[in-house]
């Protein structure tokens, strides 16, 4: 049954983005502003679906600790889902992503409209300079910086693998960043089909304020998200322990002979 709901929704998912992506051409006439709103449309669609179909509900936590001016959020990535559903609370947001999305057929048009930001991975410091100049602009306008600090997904329990760039941007750009703890990838897994039953929580954590050395902010952030990450694993684990399936196992030493 997991499994069959599973494919409904996934199929229902891809379905619906098609459809969105096509009858929304005209909010490109709306610039951003426009793009937001049919971004928002698809999110609500795509998460009513997600519970009715999968079980899966959500929670935003912290959302007063999301300031009103420019602001850089630093998200924990562990799933496919905060792609998405961050739009819900953030009100006017450029997301640092992989250059690649910004050339599909369409969604490359939307981000593209939307202002994000991509960036080549593999241009090491010349990416770094790319990213702070252009997110300067955006900062200053009182928009929301989203980065997810180690570029890729992560399963629950893997070791934090956070890159430097989002310490980078920290102390070029006088701003606060919130720090976001979710447990996501217990119900939406990395790299598999299955939409697991339960509850997202998402945290926006309290703001780290401008003025910290590079290696202080970069220590911080990671010890305070990730200590946030695992205390909403744990919650969630407490509820239904078969979500450990999920959690991230190391190799016994020795298994790869």
């Amino acid at each position: 049954m997991l499994a069959f709901r599973s494919l409904v929704f996934n199929t229902l998912f891809y379905i619906v983005l098609v459809v969105c992506m096509i009858i929304g051409l005209p909010s490109f006439l709306a610039g951003s502003k426009g793009v937001f709103w049919m971004a928002r449309l698809w999110t609500r669609i795509s998460l009513w679906m997600l519970e009715k179909i999968c079980g899966v509900s959500y929670e935003f936590r912290g959302i007063e600790n999301l300031p009103k001016s420019g602001v850089i959020v630093a998200a924990k990535h562990q799933s496919f889902w905060e792609t998405f559903a961050l739009s819900l609370h953030l009100h006017d947001f450029t997301f640092i992503l992989k250059r690649e999305l910004m050339w599909l057929p369409f969604f490359g048009w939307y981000l593209k409209v939307g202002q994000m930001i991509g960036i080549d991975r593999g241009s090491g410091r010349s990416a770094l300079r790319q990213v702070v100049a252009r997110s300067k602009p955006v900062l200053a306008e009182d928009r929301q910086l989203v980065i997810f600090p180690e570029g890729t997904r992560r399963k629950p329990g893997a070791p934090p693998a956070y890159k430097f760039g989002v310490a980078h941007l920290y102390t070029h750009n006088e701003v606060p960043c919130v720090p976001v703890a979710l447990n996501s990838g217990l119900f939406w897994p990395r790299r598999s089909f299955l939409r697991r039953p339960g509850t997202v929580v998402v945290e926006f954590l309290e703001p780290i304020q401008p003025g910290l050395a590079r290696e202080e902010f970069f220590e911080l952030l990671q010890k305070r998200t990730e200590a946030a990450v695992q205390r909403l694993v744990d919650e969630a684990l407490a509820k239904d322990p078969s979500l450990a399936d999920v959690v991230y196992r190391p190799e016994p030493e020795g298994a790869a002979l």
